[in-house]
This record gives structure tokens, sequence and C-alpha cells, in this order.
């Protein structure tokens, strides 16, 4: 089993251990402690006081585990959890950094608990979709540590429009990736086997400069399924037949139907061995499991596993909400206003609506009138519209929506959030303007 396979080398490693065997198999704490004695090499734990070091420098981990928790309705409501330990050539941080995992397919909704250990925070619907999610994640990871390709966020290097704004035809669940070691720009496309016209797109890669290549690997997105090509823009003079060769020597992907993880049958949060401390062994814990309640600033809502949402105690007040909203629509008319303030004020704006719906009471601002508060122009706006002619007045006018808000609610979390987007839509907007024309 998983939890078989860690061979701890300090005291507090075994004791860690110990405590996951008798969760798992229900035995006294004196026997679990001697059988993680035992995996660690010692005859008992008695001999691993002797023999083993109380603590030490962490290991380099060569491994990583991924955990999903998954409650079936289809079955009676069935629950459990699914945990994938995959084996690495080096840590896992040596393969890809924690802010570019998110942007890695499997990875999306991960979240690193422990140096080596993942949870997904939302509740599978199915111990077969829960699997088939930790094999994606496997098979992203094993692509990352084969080819030394890492995804790339500038999606300006691998623009599929070609001349006249054509888009590379039958382009499916593609992802775009660099080599860090050469600056090499690769787009990797995983269409449904027989889908691709193969003559249309290589009359498109000639016209528009590209190479395409298919690879014999049966590829991360769904593999047998689809296919995996490899293209990239000649003018980058990308080592195409080099990641070419080291995809088509990688194993056999990992899919749900050949299952090697560790599978039980209840809810109990499962802690890696890296989890050391109360505090680690809190931030394990799956926040999907976990009903959200009320604590002295904040109030949550939108009661969806693993996704609720906090607002701060308080109310800005129908009139202050109006008022609000006519300055975040004057910002996002200006001219002065830079695309990332714009869009920092149209995230605020959101979230803003949605905690006036909280705060006002039943009967008020109904129908189109709750709409225009954020969102619409009415008569009423007109007489107050002002659109910010500079970035001074662009600045201004944030500058007073973030004494609204801090006047109006207690210091939080969801608050802080959104004074920061107004921070920073004021020091963009600042930038901008010292920026030469």
């Amino acid at each position: 089993m998983l939890i078989s396979e860690i061979r701890p080398s300090t005291v507090a490693g075994v004791k860690r251990l110990a405590s996951q065997l008798k969760k798992q198999h229900g035995i006294k704490h004196s026997d679990a402690l001697d059988q993680a004695s035992r995996a660690a090499g010692k005859a008992n734990f008695r001999h691993a006081l002797r023999s083993l070091p109380r603590a030490g420098n962490r290991p380099e981990i060569h491994y990583v585990l991924l955990t999903i928790y998954w409650s079936d309705k289809d079955r009676r409501h069935q629950c459990g959890r699914e945990t994938l330990k995959i084996d690495l050539s080096k840590p896992i941080h040596e393969i890809c950094s924690k802010n570019s995992l998110k942007y890695v397919r499997g990875f999306g909704n991960l979240r690193m608990v422990a140096d080596d250990h993942f949870v997904c925070d939302s509740i599978a619907p199915s111990q077969e979709y829960a699997r088939e999610r930790l094999c994606t994640a496997e098979r992203s990871l094993r692509f990352m540590e084969c080819t030394g390709l890492r995804p790339s966020r500038d999606l300006r290097k691998l623009d599929t429009r070609g001349h006249n704004n054509e888009k590379l035809p039958n382009l499916d669940h593609s992802t775009d990736w660099f080599d860090p070691s050469t600056g090499q720009y690769f787009l990797i496309d995983e269409p449904y086997s027989g889908a691709p016209d193969e003559k249309e797109r290589t009359a498109w890669a000639k016209r528009n400069g590209w190479r395409i290549e298919k690879t014999s690997w049966p590829g991360m997105y769904r593999p047998y399924d689809c296919d995996l090509y490899v293209a990239t823009n000649s003018r980058y003079d990308s080592d195409i037949e080099s990641i070419v060769k080291r995809i088509n020597d990688m194993p056999n992907p990992l899919v749900a139907e050949n299952w090697d993880g560790e599978s039980s049958s209840s809810w109990d949060t499962f802690c890696s061995p890296m989890a050391e401390t109360a505090q680690d062994r809190r931030r394990a814990r799956c926040k999907g499991m976990i009903y959200p309640s009320a604590s002295k600033a904040t109030v949550p809502y939108n009661f969806n596993p693993g996704t609720s949402r906090r607002r701060p105690i308080g109310e800005l007040g129908i009139e202050g909400h109006i008022e609000a909203g006519r300055i975040i629509k004057g910002v996002l008319r200006s001219e002065f206003a830079p695309y990332g303030a714009r869009s920092r004020m149209s995230s605020l704006r959101s979230d803003l609506e949605d905690w006036l719906s909280l705060e006002i009471g039943r009967g008020q601002l109904e129908g189109p009138e709750f709409f225009d508060v954020y969102y619409r122009e009415n008569d009423a706006d007109k007489s107050h519209q002002v659109t910010p002619r500079s970035s001074a007045e662009v600045v201004a006018s944030l500058d007073v929506l973030r004494k609204k808000l801090a006047a109006a609610y207690p210091n939080c979390a969801p608050l802080r959030q959104q004074l920061r987007r107004i921070d920073i839509s004021i020091a963009m907007t600042e930038s901008a303007a010292k920026a030469p024309r």
C-alpha cells in the first residue's frame, strides 16, 4: 500500500508514520510505532529511538502525493478518498515552480499543503472521476519531467492565427510550453484521433512558417482517444526533433483503468509524512469538507463545497452602492484608466454587486433597478455622470471609492482584497501617466 512505501529517517518521521498506520489499521499505538520502526529498517521503536536522529534536515523529496476526496450520490452517497503517489527523479519544485503548476492540466485546483502533498478542495462526484483527475495530473507532471518543458503564459509567442487571421485547423486541447534551458517555445496540440485533416494542417504550416510533428505517445489529455502533436513557429528556430524524441521515449501514460494509488472508503484527512505540525495537519484538510461559519468580521455565502466565498459584516448602504457604482462606471469610461485598472474595476464591481444583493432587504431594488447600480446607466446616473478627464481625476475617483469601502466595512480579508485592487489600479494609472507618449 502507499503508506507502507514510506521509509522514515528520523524518530519524528517514525511517529508520523505510526499515526497514519494506527488510523488506517485501527491498531494500538505501540504496535503502530513498532511497525513504523520496521519500515525505517529497525527492529522496533526502542531500536529506532537508539539509532535514529530525533530530527534532522529534510531529505530531498523525490515523490509527491496527490489527494482528491469524492462523494457519489448515485451510489447512496458513498464517499472516500483517492491518493496517488508519484515517484520523481528530482524534487517537484525543480520540475515546475509552485506558481506555474496552477497552469498545468490536472493541477488547476490542487492546493499545495506540504512539500510533498497536494489536495483538491472540491469534492469529486465519483471515485472514477477522482482517479481520472489524478491520472491527468500525473501525466502532466511526467510530461514536464521527461521533456524539461514548462507551461508558458506568453500567448503572443505561439499565436496560432496565421495570415489573414487564419487559425491552425483542428486545433484542440492545446497548451503552450517553453524550454527554460534554451528559451524555445512549443505548442502541444491534442485533437481527437482522426479529426485533423493532415493535408490541410501541412498546407497551413507551410503558408505560415510553422512545423507540426505527430508523436507516438498517447498524450496527456485523453490517452488513446487523442493524438499528441508538437508544433512551433519556425522563426524561433526551435529544436522540435529533440522534443519529439523525448516525448516518444516516455513510458505509457497512467490511466484510471490501471489505478495503482491508495483508495480509502472514509473522509478521514490524509496527512503526508512532511506534515509535521498541527498547522500542517489543518492545512491538509479539504476545504470542501469544511462547513463555513461566520467570524467576527465576515460571513460566508455561495455555499458550494470548496468554493464558498466570504463578505464583510457591515453595509455600504443602497446610496453608498449607487455612488460606488457611478465611480466605477466613470473609471471604466475614462480613456485615462489603463487596461489593468479597468480589468480590476470590473472584478471589483462584480463582487460589490454580490455584497449589495446580500445587504438589501426584500422588495428593495427589484428588477432593472438592481442591475442599474453597477452595470447600466439610468436617467439618474446621467445627471451625476462624471467621466475622469485626466489620470489625476481617475486617481482621485479611486481614492474616494477606497475611503468609502474602508469606512463602511471592518478590516478583513474580503475587504483587503478589494482595497488592493483599488491600490494597484491607482499605481497603474499613475505609472501610465508618467510613461512617455
